[in-house]
């Protein structure tokens, strides 16, 4: 009981924290030009029940056939809602949206998915870490659609402790081969893994599809990245929440994609609150679609690894972020925007605001570029125009403020004001900056005028 009453004050209190701030729009006129191009689908007056198709609420007969049935007949008649009710159903596969269909789940519904793995099979196209592969269907997939939704209060479980997250996939000769893949432009059609290979899937990507909206569900239990939007345009992400702790449980990872708005969610993962990517290394810069025009506001994060973060994979760059009226409960780098040598690519123009984090356990802000890369350093970042303001942190385990570029590509063009952090046993980790400006940053109560160049430490990571 105490445990429970605890879990409820620090959840009040993140929320008192985010309501605080969602009085504050710092960027109001910027962030109204980039929302005058998000809207949400609009979909007929049409209701697809799945219990007419044969869908039983047992939490047990596979109800696979019946969310296809209804989903295609929404789609063909025009679209509408394919409409979840009331109970527990399962279902041996992935959910595979097409365009005009919104999946609605009334309260008190709840979508179990198999944790076996050969039933999201056969291999799909999509992106893994950034390189384009064939392998396991996420668990709700979309490709090349328009106007699809996910929205109402219900459950949806991934069950992937069964199988997918055991798996472990990081630093796997499986992960090599993918990775060398892409690196050496092997055709997409020939990367084929799925069956005999162990690399999860994503719960939710949608591959190249446009006017996007989820809204209102709890996600639990995901296999990898939890919201993975790819090469897509309009996308929304509001009042979801998420409470899913396994390996690479990313909350929401917009990439190569435009037009973007979360808020109002509450992520508690097992790796970034908000990861923004663009693709990795060579498929990126053939793609050559950067993440733009994103908005991330009013939400809070609780995260095993990082809290609003870019990168790594982020070649094809990244531009016009603005994230603000946050609050982080514990991450280990609460701002974090990282590369490699080998990555290319840019991050610019990016603006925070309105932040407060409990706990970092490494860094408070951190710029890194020299995050690990394993094939020869020739592509540096290009990291310029960054504004961090009012932002507030208790604790940061390793250091306040990390700000380390590399020699001849340096970070350009940060300022950092307002700034507060309270306690960290060592304020900052400066080298390779070029206009790094400081505007009322306190760190351990002193105020510190100007950065300091100081030797280069390594830092906790993922």
């Amino acid at each position: 009981m105490f445990k429970l009453k605890l879990i409820t004050a620090l959840l009040l209190a993140c929320i008192f924290a985010v309501d605080t701030y969602a009085q504050q729009d710092p960027f109001a006129a910027s962030v109204n030009v980039i929302l005058q191009n998000i809207h949400s689908p609009q979909f007929k007056n049409a209701v697809f029940n799945i219990t007419s198709y044969g869908a039983i609420a047992d939490g047990k007969t596979d109800s696979k056939t019946a969310f296809d049935k209804a989903i295609d007949l929404c789609s063909v008649s025009g679209g509408g809602e394919v409409l979840v009710p009331k109970g527990i159903f399962y279902i041996a596969g992935p959910v595979v949206l097409k365009s005009h269909v919104n999946l609605h789940f009334e309260d008190g519904a709840e979508l179990i998915f198999s944790g076996n793995p050969k039933e999201y099979l056969p291999p799909v196209l999509s992106l893994w870490e950034g390189t384009e592969v064939f392998n396991y269907c996420p668990l709700l997939y979309a490709y090349q659609c328009s106007d699809i939704a996910i929205t109402g209060h219900g459950i949806i479980n991934g069950s992937a402790g069964k199988a997918f997250a055991t798996w472990r996939p990081q630093r796997s000769t499986e992960q090599l081969k993918l990775r060398q893949m892409g690196g050496h432009n092997v055709p997409v059609y020939q990367r084929v893994f799925g069956d005999g290979y162990h690399l999860p899937p994503d719960m939710i990507q949608f591959f190249g599809c446009k006017n996007i909206l989820i809204d209102s569900i709890i996600i639990q239990d995901s296999p990898y990245w939890v919201i993975h939007p790819v090469l897509c345009n309009n996308v929304t992400v509001q009042n979801v929440t998420i409470n899913s702790h396994n390996l690479n449980n990313d909350g929401c990872d917009p990439e190569s994609t435009t037009n973007v708005l979360v808020q109002n969610c509450k992520f508690d993962t097992g790796d970034d609150g908000i990861a923004i990517k663009a693709g990795r290394d060579q498929d990126a810069w053939r793609i050559g679609q950067p993440t733009e025009n994103v908005i991330v506001r009013n939400s809070v994060f609780t995260s095993k690894a990082n809290g609003l973060c870019i990168g790594s994979e982020m070649s094809a760059g990244v531009r016009n972020v603005y994230m603000y009226n946050v609050y982080i409960h514990h991450c280990l780098s609460a701002i974090y925007f990282k590369s490699n040598l080998d990555r290319g690519g840019f991050i610019e123009n990016i603006h925070v605001a309105n932040v407060q984090c409990d706990t970092a356990f490494s860094a408070f802000i951190r710029f890194e570029n020299n995050y690990s890369g394993a094939r020869g350093g020739h592509y540096p970042t290009t990291f310029n125009n960054f504004e961090i303001e009012k932002v507030n942190c208790n604790y940061a385990g390793e250091t306040g403020i990390y700000a380390v570029g590399v020699d001849g590509q340096p970070l350009k063009n940060i300022t950092l004001s307002k700034v507060n952090i309270i306690k960290t046993p060592r304020d900052e980790v400066i080298t390779n900056t070029e206009n790094l400006i400081y505007n009322g940053v306190t760190v351990n109560g002193r105020v510190l005028a100007k950065p300091t160049d100081s030797p280069v430490i390594q830092l906790h990571t993922d």
